[in-house]
């Protein structure tokens, strides 16, 4: 079981003090974040993708080949690579290369991102956005695959003889989830070639994910790829700590109050009843994440989104200390209590590296 966060980059006023962050601030805030990810024990660091304020990730890849240099073991992931408006292409290089400069400590996520005017930005129509994702990602597994491709499709210009450079790291792609928040078409593209789902697991009620993920599941089995039990699901999750859960209802109020995903709206009582964020102690986030997995059966990763709506870069840090120190060591040893031996472990490039070789050592038998 991998733990870890992911950020979405978003630079927001805090609503305590009146002030707002430079872009710059926010971006080395988001390093400092990964580099005591690392410095806790967690697993993985993601970022999302944005090409608009109010957020700063527009270049996932430079962000991660900086991290790269400054850790030894972190997982370095997205929280979103935008599979519609970037070039299958340019994927294919870019991350082939943060492969090899983080001796393959990659993985990414594709998604279809949830800004609407990035689609026209990057010559591309949102009404397509379903066609355009999988027909990108059929060509970005050929890409990492076969050496030499020929293609021709709908949304880019052909190929001929084209090579994509450098090849992934000892022949291996990086592991790729599929992240969604309502589209059932890509769970049904991540059970189909036997990758991994990532449900964002934030913004919506339980029931909501619970039938994308058992779809996925079902149709990962369907392909041929494993039980249901074995597909590779990844969970979102957004938590806030105080050693005293009214001192963190009491802190986070006003930056959930303020924030633009979600304030103006539900309480913050309603809205931890209704979705998985959790302000409490940190008991009450173990006790609350363990009813992920009775909700949506064993599963991979998890990842906290805990720097957002304007928390000052003090107060994350604080929250990743309790983080790893109090809560991911009780999560490690609660969630492989009980865990069925033929239920993986989340791949990394070591694992997928030995799948290879079993694979070819089967085939040349």
């Amino acid at each position: 079981m991998q733990f870890g966060i992911f950020t979405v980059g978003d630079v927001s006023t805090d609503p305590t003090t009146g002030r707002t962050p430079s872009e710059h601030e926010r971006i080395k805030a988001m390093v400092t974040i990964a580099l005591k990810a690392e410095e806790v024990g967690l697993d993985v660091f993601a970022t999302g993708e944005h090409h608009n304020p109010p957020f700063v990730p527009s270049s996932p890849t430079t962000m991660l080949g900086y991290i790269a240099a400054r850790t030894e073991r972190l997982i370095l992931s997205t929280a979103t690579t935008l599979i519609t408006t970037n070039d299958p292409v340019k994927i294919a290089e870019d991350y082939a290369m943060l492969q090899h400069l983080a001796d393959g400590r990659v993985d990414l996520m594709l998604g279809r991102g949830n800004t609407g005017p990035v689609y026209p930005w990057f010559g591309q129509d949102i009404r397509m956005g379903i066609p355009l994702a999988v027909e990108n990602y059929a060509l970005l597994r050929r890409l990492w695959r076969e050496d030499v491709v020929d293609w021709e499709g709908r949304f880019r210009t052909p190929l001929q003889g084209f090579t994509s450079t450098p090849r992934p790291l000892d022949g291996v792609p990086p592991f790729v989830w599929h992240g969604s928040i309502r589209s059932p078409e890509i769970a049904e593209q991540a059970a189909y070639y036997g990758d991994g789902f990532f449900a964002n697991n934030i913004f919506w009620p339980k029931d909501h994910f619970q039938r994308l993920i058992a779809h996925y599941r079902e149709r990962y089995s369907h392909y041929g790829h494993g039980t249901p039990e074995q597909a590779v699901v990844g969970l979102g999750g957004q938590v806030f700590m105080r050693e005293n859960s009214q001192d963190a209802v009491r802190e986070f109020r006003p930056y959930f109050d303020n924030a633009p995903v979600y304030g103006h709206g539900p309480s913050l009582e309603e809205f931890m009843d209704e979705t998985p964020l959790t302000v409490g102690s940190p008991q009450q986030v173990i006790d609350r994440t363990m009813t992920f997995r009775e909700h949506f059966g064993d599963y991979q990763r998890q990842l906290f989104l805990m720097d957002h709506a304007g928390l000052p870069l003090k107060t994350v840090l604080e929250q990743l200390d309790i983080l790893g120190e109090q809560v991911v060591p009780v999560l490690r040893a609660e969630f492989a209590k009980g865990r069925p031996s033929d239920v993986p472990d989340a791949p990394t490039h070591a694992s997928l590296i030995a799948a290879a070789s079993s694979a070819n050592g089967v085939t040349a038998a």
